[in-house]
């Protein structure tokens, strides 16, 4: 079965721009073998929604790509890291990396969407939005970025110590409208919103706390039938 059929197959189609085939095709970083080993991770499962992100890295005279895939099924979430790298000079010897990790939806603490927009004193509801950043969290990680603290008197040279933000994240997503289109900004917020729906779905129901009235009418009860 090709690549193309396999997602079919799979339920890849959804209210986002383009079919999973698509997005590995237009993002053009080895299509059909990160497309395998998407297949290969979802194990038979249906793909609800869908998340291709390339980046480039360029390291003097060397260019590194990364492709992040996430795939949400009803229960997992599926996520596929492919790099490349050259073994020689001449770039004759390549090869890709690639790492998968399903995580259940049950376990995801947290989906955070940040967003930027230009000129948000003149913002209007068409307003594109300008970038996005998807924030997952689910193993309990957290990053800390620290900066040295200041006050607001801009002569001052007190010693304020540090302050910083404490986050939790285990995969971070930054898509531009600049640089990957808007489209795929639109996406991104297609996927967020449908992984928060199967997460909440997912999460188990907390029993209703048992108030002291309760309790106190069980023993009552209990003492008129004695």
């Amino acid at each position: 079965m090709s690549t193309m059929n396999a997602f079919r197959a799979a339920g890849s189609h959804s209210a986002q721009g383009q079919t999973l085939d698509q997005a590995l095709q237009r993002a053009g970083f080895y299509p059909r073998l990160v497309g395998d080993v998407v297949i290969d991770a979802l194990d038979g499962r249906e793909c609800l929604s869908h998340l291709a992100h390339l980046e480039t890295h360029f390291d003097r005279t060397e260019v590194h790509r990364h492709i992040t895939v996430l795939a949400l099924t009803e229960d997992m979430l599926v996520i596929v890291h492919v790099d490349d790298q050259q073994m020689d000079d001449a770039g004759e010897q390549v090869v890709a990396q690639v790492s998968t990790e399903s995580v259940p939806v049950s376990q995801i603490r947290s989906v955070v969407l940040s967003y930027l927009y230009n000129q948000p004193q003149d913002y209007r509801p068409s307003d594109p939005i300008r970038e996005l950043t998807l924030s997952i969290g689910w193993s309990g990680g957290q990053r800390i970025d620290i900066a040295p603290a200041a006050c607001g008197d801009p002569q001052c040279e007190a010693d304020h110590g540090y302050t910083g933000n404490l986050a939790q994240e285990d995969i971070a997503l930054r898509i531009s409208a600049e640089a990957d289109g808007l489209q795929a900004v639109q996406d991104a917020k297609v996927f967020a919103r449908a992984l928060r729906a199967v997460n909440t779905r997912a999460l188990p129901e907390q029993p209703a706390p048992r108030t002291g009235l309760s309790t106190l009418g069980t023993r009552l009860g209990r003492n008129h039938h004695r």
